[in-house]
């Protein structure tokens, strides 16, 4: 049992650190869970309890710092649900392989354009500015477009809300991060619900590694605050490196 905590709790720190800057922390988290021995639907609901505890550290620090409009936020998020929603249903009928082949294109074209485009994360905004009518309609589309790739499959979904909210909404950096977290929160709260009631979280593990994750996201998402873009790039090129890894080797296997 010991040996479960030792592995889990210093990946699922770093996976807070990360996932708070760029996303995609569960590529992270989640392994190191299935690394411990946990059976696979255990490791999926005690890993949503962690990363639920440590998004709302980071989603609080993103909202202190004025990087989340609540209008915005809020209609992302039901839209989002209704992704997720649509998404789940969508994985009953189709096979994930399609999915894959997809990311197989997608990702490696992500990265080589965020590593050509040194600008590419550097959307400005001020503070007190207002969202164009465009900007908003755009936000809730990658709200559903991406919720339903979260209901899905799921992984790497912060980190394309970021890119797509950045890359397509045009929203700053820092408005795209916070509003990302938010919808984050919720789809883990609501996984995390369902995973409880079904008596799929092993509680102590969980709140532990929780803790954990608490303070990889606080000091993430301070270290964002002071570095902001200039992280947040080459984080998330890792992060879609590790993911284009991951997919391979899943379609391979």
């Amino acid at each position: 049992m010991l040996t479960e905590f030792l592995i889990v709790c210093p990946l699922v720190f770093l996976a807070g650190f990360v996932d708070a800057i760029g996303g995609g922390g569960g590529l992270i988290s989640l392994p190191a869970y299935l690394m411990a021995g946990i059976p696979a639907h255990f490791a999926v609901g005690t890993n949503k309890l962690s990363s639920a505890m440590g998004t709302t550290i980071a989603t609080l620090e993103f909202a202190r710092s004025g990087y989340i409009r609540v209008k915005l936020a809020f209609f992302s998020v039901i839209a989002a649900i209704i992704g997720s929603s649509l998404g789940a249903n969508l994985a009953l009928h189709i096979t994930e392989y399609y999915f894959r082949i997809i990311l197989l294109v997608v990702l490696p074209l992500t990265a080589l354009y965020l590593l050509l485009n040194r600008h590419a994360l550097n959307t400005k905004l001020a503070d007190s500015a207002k969202l164009s009518l465009s900007q908003f309609v755009a936000t809730l589309l990658i709200s559903v477009s991406l919720g339903v790739w979260d209901g899905f499959y799921g992984p790497g979904t912060g980190t394309f809300l970021i890119l797509t909210l950045v890359g397509i909404a045009h929203l700053p950096i820092n408005l795209a991060a916070g509003n990302t977290k938010v919808i984050n929160l919720t789809t883990n709260v609501t996984a995390l619900a369902v995973f409880l009631m079904n008596d799929k979280v092993m509680i102590l593990l969980g709140l532990t590694a929780g803790v954990f994750s608490i303070v990889g996201n606080f000091l993430g998402a301070s270290y964002y605050k002071k570095f902001g873009s200039a992280i947040a790039r080459p984080i998330i090129i890792i992060v879609l490196v590790i993911f284009f890894i991951k997919t391979v080797w899943e379609f391979l296997d």
